[in-house]
């Protein structure tokens, strides 16, 4: 017979306030197996762990029931905590009487009654917990970081400085990311390749990082410690070794001019043969398959000019995609965002009218390498804009769209008035329609201010149409702090469009084996207590594939989820929780449901034996292989059913 304790916490008053906790503990000390019972007002703190531990050496407990808040937030501790005591950690059990009683209930009476069943159903279900041990796996002292704009940029650079060997993937032909397309950053209005391409040559030449541009993770196995990753490595039909990054190529390319320039947001041409802008990293040339002659229909005028113009004998129209295969102890994920696309945004007339842009072609009208030189003029006849107008929250903090804050637009809209200032005088109209102006960091209320005195026309409401005339644009909005309906007439108008997450974010989820929050952004693992980590062990999320974030707090985020990493690197070998599935071998019919259904590549079926088998160390104990087992055969350590049917035995 299991000798069990059983301690209520008061939680300051967050518990206390609708729960009699003493007589909860007094119940509780009459149920079976209970040998001591107790309450602490902060059972989680140094005193609160000292009297377990005390408890569990005086009445030789073997078993213990913590009654407090969620064991999302504390289980581990409360485990370690009994580790320290001298008792096996899985032979803990905590129910949750804060999230589920005293913040569920106002009547502190029908409060204490359900507190007082749910830590008789914790004590039932403990007296046939077993004792536990954890398995162990080696770690492979290398890292991979997906995605190379600035959070993948740091990540990689601070575990390479840390002395672990990373991988770093970026399915674009250059790294840099969306911050290699700015012109200036806010609110310090620092050059923005003034900050990144330092970084961008330090990847290139630390010993450390090896780069894989041009390249996808296709597939992820195994577990933290040992992950084998399968990255597609698309032909870019050119020989990295001989390109010198000469532009010869893309300057004698038969297209030269005709292919629209992604980089610059389609606002340029580009040729088939092209490097994506002067300071990219790797400075090599690509050649776009979907429009080089050679490439789509074999041939090429009397010979492809690219091939001839070129002196390294760099161009290789015989390349094919590539898959490798590599083994690494974490994973850091920063794949970043997208914009909304405009499109959607019928009202706004981006497809109306080409003088209806976003903030990110902006920036690349304004950017001194941008498809006009730095000349701010209008798309559709090349001129200088008279009146400029902003449309905050574009498809953003919208029911309809997307209901959460961007972060950044309200920055970079008032970042991009001082900008448009500069380039093209005080003469210029510029209006800003808003619904907030959100200017939550360190030295952005001051930056707003300064913006205010430089002859800036703010109207507090959203614009209800955009409509396209033959010579100018104009724009309702009911001005809230007027209560005024306007007309504004404008040249161009600039959406600032929600960031978003990935078109591929679902298909990259799966394979990553990676939770979603409701919004779409990957999901961590808990909000305010690990913001970098994810729900699969050994893998870390950074910038804003996790959700919208300004530069600072992006890398900041990127060094936090480099140190996690780094953390893991550092050990020989990790402990596998042993609270997974096995297998009963007396009940499996090798039907192979299991296997079919467990997302994490945990089960296989034993091919002489025909039985299935877990891989402690890739099981993550989702329990949704028990759930499918037709057979019963499958069952979860310390969540077996008749633990459970202990449980709701009691609370009946």
């Amino acid at each position: 017979m299991k000798r069990i304790g059983v301690f209520i916490c008061h939680c300051g008053i967050n518990i206390s306030s609708k729960v009699d906790v003493k007589d909860v503990a007094e119940y509780a000390s009459k149920l079976d197996n209970v040998v001591y019972s107790t309450e602490y007002k902060y059972m989680c703190s140094d005193p609160g762990a000292k009297l377990i531990q005390a408890s569990i050496t005086e009445h030789e407990l073997d078993g213990v029931v913590i009654a407090s808040c969620s064991p999302r937030m504390h289980e581990h501790t409360f485990r370690n905590v009994a580790e320290d005591g001298g008792m096996n950690p899985y032979n803990v059990e905590i129910t949750n009487i804060r999230e589920q009683c005293s913040w569920a209930h106002d009547d502190p009476i029908e409060a204490t009654a359900k507190a007082k069943k749910l830590v008789s159903a914790a004590v039932a279900k403990a007296a046939l917990l077993e004792s536990l041990e954890k398995s162990k796996t080696p770690v492979i002292p290398e890292a991979l970081v997906i995605g190379a704009g600035i959070a993948g940029i740091q990540a990689a650079l601070d575990i390479a400085d840390d002395g672990f060997k990373v991988t770093l993937v970026e399915k674009e032909p250059t790294i840099g990311g969306k911050m290699a397309q700015l012109d200036k950053t806010f609110p310090t209005l620092d050059c923005s390749s003034c900050i990144l391409t330092p970084k961008m040559m330090e990847v290139k030449n630390h010993s450390n990082i090896e780069l894989m541009t041009y390249s996808e993770v296709t597939k992820v196995d195994g577990s933290v410690g040992n992950y084998r990753v399968n990255i597609k490595k698309k032909a870019r039909y050119v020989d990295l070794n001989k390109c010198n990054g000469c532009f010869d190529c893309t300057t004698a390319c038969r297209i030269s001019g005709h292919v629209p320039d992604t980089f610059n947001l389609n606002l340029g041409k580009r040729s088939a043969a092209y490097i994506s802008f002067p300071q990219a990293i790797p400075l090599k040339a690509t050649i776009d398959p979907e429009y080089c002659l050679m490439l789509k229909f074999g041939k090429c005028g009397d010979g492809p000019l690219c091939v001839k113009a070129c002196e390294p004998d760099a161009i290789d129209f015989s390349q094919t995609d590539e898959d490798v295969e590599i083994n690494v102890g974490t994973i850091v994920v920063a794949t970043g965002y997208d914009l909304l696309d405009p499109e959607k945004l019928f009202e706004y007339g981006y497809t109306r009218s080409r003088d209806v842009i976003t903030t990110l072609e902006l920036e690349r009208l304004i950017s001194s390498s941008g498809p006009t030189e730095g000349n701010v003029v209008l798309p559709s006849s090349g001129e200088k804009p008279g009146s400029v107008t902003f449309i905050l929250c574009a498809g953003s903090r919208d029911e309809t769209e997307c209901t959460w804050c961007c972060r950044i637009g309200c920055m970079s809209a008032l970042k991009h008035v001082y900008l448009l200032r500069e380039k093209l005088g005080s003469e210029v109209e510029i209006n800003i329609c808003y619904n907030d102006i959100r200017s939550f960091g360190k030295g952005y209320e001051e930056f707003y201010r300064n913006i205010r005195g430089k002859g800036v026309s703010f109207f507090r409401g959203r614009p209800s149409e955009v409509r396209v005339h033959p010579n100018n644009i104009t724009i309702d909005v009911f001005d809230t702090t007027t209560n005024k309906l306007f007309e504004i007439g404008t040249d161009l108008v600039v959406l600032v469009p929600a960031l978003v997450p990935r078109a591929d974010s679902e298909e990259f989820s799966r394979i990553m084996g990676l939770s979603r929050s409701g919004d779409g952004f990957l999901l961590e693992a808990h909000p305010k207590l690990r913001p970098m980590d994810t729900f699969v062990n050994g893998i870390f999320i950074a910038g804003c594939v996790q959700g919208p974030k300004d530069i600072a707090d992006t890398v900041a985020q990127a060094s936090g989820a480099a140190s996690r990493a780094a953390a893991i690197l550092t050990k020989d070998e990790l402990e596998n929780d042993p609270l997974i599935a096995w297998v009963d071998p007396d009940v499996c019919v090798g039907c192979g449901v299991c296997v079919e259904v467990c997302a994490y590549s945990a089960r296989v079926l034993n091919e002489v034996s025909g039985i299935a088998e877990v891989d402690d160390a890739l099981c993550t104990g989702c329990g949704s292989c028990i759930a499918a087992c037709p057979s019963n055969a499958s069952i979860h350590k310390n969540y077996t059913k008749q633990q459970l049917v202990r449980m709701i035995d009691e609370v009946l």
